[in-house]
């Protein structure tokens, strides 16, 4: 996907690598970027709309739906991360409500104006649903699922013209990898690599460099191996009941 006079939806766009998305998107030449945040959003392209959006609040999502025209590619990209050992199941459950559940319904509601365009979904997913890091124990649990979620869509939904891609991040410099003293990529240089991956019809996106340490190894693994497999199993009435 080529983003010239494209419409984008990027959800958690205030800040981090969602605030950085909304910049290179408008920088590789989107009609309209719609700006998802649970609060103001300030830029003065006239190309952007902001829209109020908490992923977990059926009331913003519908709202959005009702602000979005035209849709060419949705990108997941609001989430959580809070450091935890899985000693407290409140925190697995608001890691779930965000991060799963919340990039679930989203999706849905916007599936309909993505068949239309023969568009896009992004899941922002992690390093960390690959392998578990022990200190972030339920933000770990919640990008397995999301990995997992994606590699369900992009079976049934290949059939229909949209196309479902898993953004394997590795370390950011954003707000949540604050404490980990480990290299990190820049926002900027993380949506770039999103942006470039996409544009060359990548599944999996590997945009950073210690992500991409493991790209080859994915790609030829046993885990992906056998989601080809399995994707044979959907049938052709089930693709279409999305």
């Amino acid at each position: 996907m080529n983003l010239t006079n494209k419409s984008v939806l990027i959800t958690g766009a205030n800040r981090g690598i969602g605030r950085a998305l909304v910049d290179e998107a408008l920088k590789r030449g989107a009609k309209r970027v719609y700006a998802g945040t649970r609060g103001a959003f300030g830029n003065g392209d006239k190309r952007v709309t902001p829209v109020t959006l908490d992923v977990t609040n059926t009331s913003h999502i519908q709202r959005a739906v009702d602000t979005v025209d035209a849709l060419d590619l949705l990108i997941n990209n609001a989430g959580i991360g809070i450091f935890d050992d899985l000693s407290d199941p409140g925190v697995l459950e608001q890691h779930l409500a965000v991060n799963v559940f919340g990039l679930l319904n989203v999706t849905r509601v916007f599936l309909p104006l993505l068949r239309r365009s023969q568009g896009a979904v992004v899941n922002q997913v992690s390093l960390a649903g690959l392998a578990s890091v022990p200190v972030y124990g339920s933000y770990s649990v919640s990008k397995a699922a999301v990995l997992n979620m994606t590699q369900g869509l992009r079976a049934y939904l290949a059939s229909q013209g949209v196309t479902v891609h898993a953004v394997i991040l590795g370390p950011i410099d954003t707000d949540m990898a604050r404490g980990l003293d480990i290299q990190k990529a820049t926002p900027a240089s993380a949506a770039a690599g999103i942006f470039d991956g996409l544009e060359k019809g990548e599944d999996d996106i590997f945009p950073d460099p210690v992500s991409q340490s493991i790209a080859e190894g994915w790609r030829g693994g046993v885990a992906k191996a056998l989601e080809r497999q399995f994707s044979a199993f959907v049938p052709p009435s089930a693709a279409g009941a999305q």
